[in-house]
């Protein structure tokens, strides 16, 4: 396994908790009664600091794509080597604007070792804190530029070099982890209550993907 180039990334994972489930805090009960009353909220202002899901605390309104559905979810997190696309860590966190890049902070640290990396990332990560964060771990940060109406934290020092083009072709292999995730590992959808239910169901489901990718010759696990 490489030791020197990883990539991160997030994926949402839908909760099990449905949308009549997010109500106001202080609210005694659902109108209506029953187990499964009528429950109107389209028109309703819902935000995290007013609602919460009464079936599943941890999952918050979300979504990764502007113009796409919200949805009760959270994140999952997982940090790739980039010799042969196998997942070096893995987690679930509640879903916020910056939870991803607070993740990948904790999966770098987690690696331990004082010798410089690169990690790989999409645009989502260029931000200025970010960027100061991954350079106080010596970590070369080979992010995608976001320079649409703003200025990008990646300057020329990085992009100028051979290595960035290479991090940002292969870091594009995390979606296959994700993708084999979703349709073959049940992550789609959350199957459990809870942050930490749904975190170890997503850290057996990579384990379980670490051990099939092992079966091919080409790949040697360390």
């Amino acid at each position: 396994m490489s030791i020197e180039h990883f990539s991160a990334d997030g994926t949402l994972i839908e909760s099990l908790a449905s949308h009549k489930s997010y109500r106001p805090r202080d609210e005694d009960g659902p109108p209506g009664g029953g187990r499964n009353p009528t429950v109107d909220f389209h028109g309703e202002k819902r935000c995290r600091d007013t609602h919460e899901s009464r079936m599943d605390k941890d999952a918050f309104l979300f979504k990764k794509i502007k113009g796409a559905e919200s949805k009760l979810a959270c994140l999952g997190h997982l940090l790739m080597e980039n010799r042969h696309g196998l997942v070096v860590d893995a987690r679930v966190t509640q879903a916020t604007g910056k939870a991803e890049r607070e993740a990948a902070v904790d999966l770098v640290e987690a690696l331990g070792g004082g010798q410089r990396i690169t990690l790989g990332a999409d645009k989502n990560y260029d931000t200025k804190g970010f960027m100061e964060d991954m350079r106080e771990m010596t970590v070369t940060p080979h992010v995608a530029r976001n320079d649409s109406n703003r200025a990008s934290a990646i300057d020329g020092r990085t992009t100028c070099h051979p290595g960035y083009a290479t991090s940002q072709t292969i870091r594009k292999r995390i979606e296959e982890c994700f993708g084999w995730a979703r349709t073959i590992g049940g992550l789609r959808k959350s199957r459990f209550m809870g942050r930490e239910k749904l975190d170890f169901q997503f850290v057996m489901t990579f384990a379980a993907y670490y051990l099939i990718r092992m079966r091919n010759p080409g790949v040697v696990a360390c």
